[in-house]
Formats: C-alpha cells, structure tokens, sequence
C-alpha cells in the first residue's frame, strides 16, 4: 500500500518526473523547490557537512535552524555526494542513472573534478536534462565570476533603481539598496525551473539537453526598465522612477500603496476621496493632464490618507475597483483571510520536529491541489533506504 505522502504525489503535475539537485545558491534551490511543490522527486545531493543553505540567516530563535533553508529544502530528500572522492562519484553516477532533471550550481572551474561537466554528462547520459544555474552563466567573460544577492541585483539593473518613489522622497540621501531577501536568487530560480521543465516535456522528440542559466540575465529580463533606452531612449532612475500620481502612501496607522491606470479607477479613487473640491477640476479628465501634475494630486492624496486608518482605505478602495493594498505585517500575512481561504499556507514539519505554516508555491493548480504537510529532510537521511 502507497504511503499518503506518495499517494498524494502522485495525483501532482509533475509525478513521476525524478530531479537531482546540486545546489549551493538560493537560485538553484529554489528552482529544485518549485518542481518539488509541482510533485517532482527532487532528491538533494549535498557535502558532508551539510549545504551551506543550512546555516544561512535567518535562524529561528528557539531551535537555531535556517528559515530560508527550511522553505527551500520543504519536501525534498538528502543524499551525502562528494564527487571527488571514488565513492561519490559512484552515488552520484548511480543517482543520475534513470534522473529526468539535473540541477547544478557547480563552478565552471570545478567541473572537471567533480565530473559534472555538460559534455561528459551528455554523454553518459544522454536523455538527462542538465541544467546550469550559474550567477552570471557558464558561458562569456564572467562564467568564472561570484556573485551574492547585491551583486546580481545591480548588475541585472534594479539597483539603479532602488530607493525609489516614497522611500526616495522620505530618504534621498541613502545608497543604493538591495531588495529585502533573494530577490534575485528566486528570480533565477524561476528561470531555471522553467527552462528545465520546457526541455523536459521535449526529451521524447529532441532528448536531453544542456540549459545555462544566468541569474543575471534572470533579473535583467524582470526589470525590463533597465533595457527600455535600448527602444525609446529613456533611462529610469531611482530619483525619476515614480507613478506620475499614486504609489506608496502612509496613513494614519500604516502605510498603503494605491494605483489608477484607467479612467474608472481614477473616477472611484475621486469618490473614495470623497469627491474633493480639488478633484472636481475638468482639467483633471485628461490622464495626460492628470500625469503632468502628479505631484499635486500626490499632495493632495497624502493629505487625506495621513487622516483615515488604513484598512478603511482599502475596503472603500477594493468595493469600487480601485487597486490597492495595505503593507502587511509577516504575521498578518500568513494569517489573512484571502490567504486562508486559498490555502497558499500549510503545516510543515522542520527537521526538529517543530510545525510551522509556510506557503505551498507561488501558483496553484485547481484540479490537483498542492497538499501540505511535507517535511524539511535531515541531511543524508535518505541514505538509509538506499542501503536497504
């Protein structure tokens, strides 16, 4: 008889598809994470000591254990793998033997060694899809190159646009700053999982094939800003980078961010405002005319929100179309009613044995509902039912 968690497994997208993860980065991890969610066997092979995810901030307080790690290694297994010793390399041949997906973070300049290079692999094993996933590719001038979260960040172009709107108004003299968390990493990741999946669902006709990632190039193609003086000329930066009337707005007990692209959201946001005497000006009919003068209805607009609370704002807001949401808490997020309702939170088991909620995927599939109550693997504890 299948266990529940198996049975459950197999009713996902991606059942019966078998990963092999290799990842140091968040990116590569996290693309392990989201085939993981869809269903996929994603099996971790990591070094003896532990991938270095495990210790990475940050940590919970009452146990010691990395959050991040937790949320990226969720419904994975672990498997001990030094391929550069002879008995790795046999775990890691004999793992790969019958893999769908391969994922690996591995250096160009360590492949060799460790005998993960693409051509020797494509060889040995030709249905096998390899996916690199590097922070700026395997390939170019800088396939050598590092890169943590801030160095990615800029060099695929939101830095030059980070602080920017509210935040480059309230603090104008800050550096440049980088995007709470991984931003990029996950952007990578993203990439990297779709790109494994799309060369998967072709290995019946074309085989297998070798997808180079770069995170870089990952970010680059989320802030399209940043290619935009490739078309039109313009180049956005973080001091002109700004809704022409909208954004980010502080209230009298948080803060909200509010958008009008169309003429029916400006005319709800008009009624939600109360119909001032300001927004009455027949001139403001125009979008054209209301963009020129951004700042003033900004002006306008700060001066009621900084008196009505903001959830009052919002429900006004949401009942007559107008886009906008309250900056939540972590806490009010993972216990809000739209997220309950959907179920994107579930209970996970950490390697501790503590339960905690964490959010199934960024997606969701209505036919075959993401199941909860997976588990965060031990290192090497697959190791025993390998044995057996």
């Amino acid at each position: 008889m299948l266990s529940n968690d198996v049975s459950q497994s197999l009713s996902l997208p991606l059942s019966g598809c078998r990963v092999i993860e290799r990842s140091r980065t968040v990116a590569a991890a996290y693309a392990g994470r989201l085939l993981a969610a869809m269903g996929a066997h994603v099996v971790m092979l990591e070094p003896g000591a532990g991938s270095p995810l495990r210790k990475a901030a940050p940590l919970l307080d009452d146990t010691g254990e990395s959050a991040l790690f937790a949320y990226l290694a969720v419904g994975k297994r672990s498997l001990v793998c030094d391929p550069e010793s002879p008995t790795g390399r046999a775990v890691l041949e004999r793992e790969l033997a019958g893999t769908d997906i391969f994922i690996d973070d591995t250096p160009v300049r360590q492949r060799a060694v460790q005998g993960v290079e693409p051509q020797a692999l494509a060889e040995r094993f030709p249905k096998l899809v390899h996916v690199s996933v590097l922070p700026f590719g395997a390939s170019g001038p800088k396939a050598d190159w590092d890169g943590e979260e801030v160095n990615l960040l800029h060099a695929g172009g939101e830095g030059f646009l980070l602080p920017n709107g509210l935040s480059n108004e309230l603090f104008p003299d800050r550096p440049p700053l980088k995007i709470y968390g991984h931003f990029s990493g996950y952007q990578g990741g993203t990439m990297a999982a779709l790109s494994a999946l799309t060369a998967w669902w072709t290995a019946p006709v074309s085989g297998g094939q070798y997808v180079d990632v770069s995170v870089q190039d990952a970010v680059l193609a989320v802030g399209a800003f940043a290619l935009q003086r490739l078309g039109d000329g313009s180049l956005e930066h973080r001091t002109t980078r700004s809704f022409r009337y909208g954004g980010v707005f502080e209230t009298s007990d948080g803060f909200i961010e509010l958008l009008t692209l169309e003429d029916r959201q400006w005319n709800s946001l008009v009624e939600v405002l109360g119909h001032p005497e300001w927004a009455q000006d027949e001139a403001l009919r125009d979008p054209l005319e209301r963009s020129r003068r951004g700042d003033e209805i900004n002006r306008h607009i700060r001066e009621w929100m900084a008196k009505h609370p903001v959830e009052e704002i919002v429900t006004r807001a949401q009942e007559l179309g107008v886009p906008a949401g309250k900056y939540r808490t972590p806490v009010e997020v993972v216990q809000g009613e739209h997220e309950r309702a959907r179920g994107l939170f579930a209970p996970v088991t950490l390697e501790s044995g503590k339960q905690v909620d964490m959010l199934l995927a960024p997606f969701q599939f209505r036919c075959t509902p993401l199941q909860g109550g997976a588990r965060v693997p031990a290192l090497n504890e697959l190791a025993k039912e390998v044995q057996a």
